[in-house]
């Protein structure tokens, strides 16, 4: 039995069709979304690894995002009273893909601690590698207009900000930079 020509015309329309929105779903990017406590608690350590401590994380300040493919940016305070990080660092960072942090910071997928200083134009926020305490970068975190909630930490998704926020005060991000 011979299948007329239109009939091929639709079974290979469809094969190709099907091959491109598979395709294109591939590679689509990713869409970011804010993570879940849940999702937090199972990337963020109770006690994170800070040079050659391990200091425990207050997980009620947790704040990060992911893609929905086991993709993580995320972050949390750190209790450092006691500890020799007193003072230095106030946050444990991780991302697990290459970041750029306002204009010229670049972080690799890692673990990181971060602290910050007061200067006249905001925070100049520093950050260091977790384990070993090297530093990796800073970035000048600006008050943010319109922003009357204060927050201890906050990662906002990139299709609301692309802001990480300390406090009243906020520094840009990009993914993949």
């Amino acid at each position: 039995m011979a299948v007329p020509l239109r009939g091929w015309v639709v079974v290979g329309s469809l094969m190709v069709a099907l091959a491109w929105g598979g395709w294109s779903q591939e590679t689509r990017p990713a869409e970011w979304r804010q993570a879940s406590d849940a999702e937090l608690r199972s990337v963020i350590p109770a006690r994170a690894p800070v040079v050659q401590e391990r200091i425990e994380t207050e997980m009620r300040s947790a704040s990060g995002i992911t893609n929905g493919r086991g993709k993580y940016i995320a972050g949390v305070v750190l209790i450092t009273a006691g500890y020799s990080a007193e003072g230095k660092y106030s946050h444990f960072f991780l991302t697990q893909v290459p970041l750029r942090l306002g204009t010229d910071t670049r972080l690799a997928p890692g673990e990181y601690v971060l602290g910050y200083e007061h200067t006249d134009n905001g925070l100049l926020v520093h950050f260091y590698e977790a384990t070993t305490g090297q530093p990796e970068g800073s970035v000048l975190a600006t008050l943010m207009a319109g922003t009357t909630r204060v927050e201890s930490f906050r990662i906002w998704p990139p299709t609301e900000h692309s802001t990480i926020q300390i406090g009243r005060f906020g520094f840009s991000y990009q993914i993949g930079s």
